[in-house]
């Protein structure tokens, strides 16, 4: 699953802002396919805004890198 960089958050909001001018007008020329189109992207787009505003709010957990275990000796 691909995460959006919380720095695109903003984009999200104007791909919103256009998809919902390009709903009002599937509305107004009874395009009712592209109506079901848009709004099942901009579900999605807003499943994504809400997760990358999850994901930011969450603190970043820092893994070290595992050290070598030393050969063990035999019995």
């Amino acid at each position: 699953m691909l995460h959006v960089n919380p720095k695109m958050l903003a984009r999200l909001s104007e791909l919103e802002a256009d998809l919902l001018q390009r709903r009002t007008r599937a509305e107004a020329e009874g395009w009712s396919g592209e109506i079901e189109g848009i709004d099942l992207t901009l579900t999605f787009l807003r499943a994504k805004r809400d997760e990358t505003q999850r994901r930011v709010q969450r603190p970043t957990v820092h893994l070290d890198i595992p050290a070598r275990r030393s050969p063990q000796e035999p019995e």
